[in-house]
């Protein structure tokens, strides 16, 4: 078999698990297992957050390396369970090379959950979230429909994360805050904090974590980089929103 189309299906697997919002540790295992279940000898693996280094056969004639930078990751655990089941597969030779490539076209076809279902459980959490923080079903009624509009921002809405998040946290609580005015009998907190749970950056927090645990420093700060700011950006965009009606009420608007 070619080591260069060796290594680079094996790139390619680890950066569809990067993307898909694997920690470090679990992307370079699984780069490694499957070199060692393809018989690739002299190998070296470097995995950060956002980029894959890999070379072969340094001493030999075939030498080759391959390097991947990627940009975006979306959480997807039904492509992360698929791939790590293909890589014990060959791992433990169960599968071959030509059969391992067929088995990969067909998870990198793996469809993400559909924009309503993501739109209906961001409504559900938000509203659930809500009634544990003690809010009542009233409130948890406009946590949902605040879910609705923070799932639209999460998942339809281009531009950076970060921006999306301030922008988000902003008009949820613009719509918590209009609501209590309207209905005094609503709990504002309640409903601000419950809606805000999705946007909590708790994946990145237990990644950055793990990856710190297992040694991966530069990843574990990165995530946990991406985590404060991700707080910092919702912090931003409810402090800004307070600010603004607190402004209001000296003037005499609000």
């Amino acid at each position: 078999m070619n080591t260069k189309e060796i290594l680079t299906f094996t790139v390619n697997v680890g950066s569809l698990m990067l993307s898909s919002g694997a920690e470090i540790y679990r992307v370079k295992e699984t780069i490694v297992h499957i070199l060692n279940g393809l018989a690739v000898e002299e190998f070296d693996v470097y995995v950060v957050s956002n980029g894959i280094f890999a070379s072969a056969h340094e001493n030999r004639e075939d030498a080759c390396s391959v390097i991947r930078n990627i940009t975006k990751a979306e959480m997807h655990s039904g492509k992360i369970s698929a791939i790590n089941q293909l890589s014990r597969d060959i791992y433990n030779h169960d599968c071959d090379f030509e059969e391992a490539k067929e088995r990969f076209a067909q998870i990198e076809k793996i469809p993400r959950t559909k924009y309503k279902y993501l739109l209906l459980f961001c409504g559900i959490g938000a509203s659930a979230f809500t009634y544990m923080f003690k809010g009542s079903l009233y409130d948890c009624l406009i946590s949902l429909i605040n879910g609705f509009i923070l799932g639209y921002f999460l998942y339809k809405v281009k531009g950076s994360k970060f921006i999306r998040n301030i922008f988000g946290a902003f008009i949820v609580s613009g719509v918590a805050m209009i609501a209590a005015k309207l209905f005094p009998i609503l709990n504002y907190n309640a409903i601000i904090i419950g809606t805000l749970m999705p946007l909590v950056p708790g994946v990145a927090l237990t990644t950055g974590v793990r990856d710190l645990f297992h040694g991966d420093y530069l990843s574990g700060a990165i995530h946990m980089l991406d985590a404060f700011i991700t707080g910092l950006c919702i912090a931003v965009g409810v402090g800004t929103l307070v600010s603004l009606i607190a402004m209001m009420k000296g003037y005499g608007i609000w």
